[in-house]
């Protein structure tokens, strides 16, 4: 049985910072637990088994990034909120979280547990972040949603693409284009459905 200790928070920490570097896919608990200063006995004691710290990893990875979004300042139109939301997501330590979760997303996608489930929560969590510093913006709630949908799929495919295209005019020009195209999600007036007309 896992425990809620200060020291499982620590290990769950360290171990964060472990696999944003060594990556999840061919985890083993062994090299883990020598790079942490404990033994595989010890983790298991304050995890309930891999499955338990793989899950107990990602919720942190995820909560690291969602808390950097809580933290960018409110910007002042929808196109500057997209691009702060790329800059933020492009640096280095929110690289790592995302190149975390793709691997992850990898997994879940052949209903591989726990990653499938672990990644449907964490989208949720980090969803309603992106959504909050839209609204911030200028978003009607209403619309965020909507915006969120292209926003996070257009990151991510962005953040997919950065190793090969870094400093291509092409890629740079997409993110102004998403910001635009969000900003105008943003303006649109309701239509049919309430899906608006842009």
């Amino acid at each position: 049985m896992p425990r809620e200790t200060t020291r499982r928070e620590q290990l769950a920490q360290a171990a964060t910072d472990y696999v944003l570097t060594h990556g999840l896919v061919g985890l083993s608990l062994r090299p883990l637990a020598a790079e942490l200063g404990t033994s595989d006995r010890m983790l298991l004691y304050h995890f309930a088994d891999k499955d338990d710290l793989v899950s107990t990893v990602l919720r942190v990875s995820n909560d690291r990034s969602v808390a950097d979004v809580r933290a960018l300042p409110a910007a002042p139109d929808v196109r500057r909120a997209v691009l702060d939301l790329w800059a933020l997501v492009a640096s280095p330590p929110l690289a790592s979280c995302q190149r975390m979760y793709v691997e992850a997303a990898a997994l879940g996608l052949f209903g591989q547990e726990p990653y499938a489930s672990v990644v449907r929560e964490a989208n949720l969590v980090w969803e309603a972040a992106l959504a909050d510093h839209l609204v911030a913006a200028g978003t009607p709630r209403d619309r965020a949603r909507r915006a969120v949908a292209l926003l996070d799929a257009a990151l991510m495919g962005f953040q997919l693409d950065l190793p090969l295209d870094a400093g291509d005019p092409a890629q740079e020009q997409a993110v102004q284009d998403l910001a635009d195209a969000v900003a105008a999600i943003a303006r649109a007036s309701g239509g049919p459905g309430g899906q608006g007309n842009a």
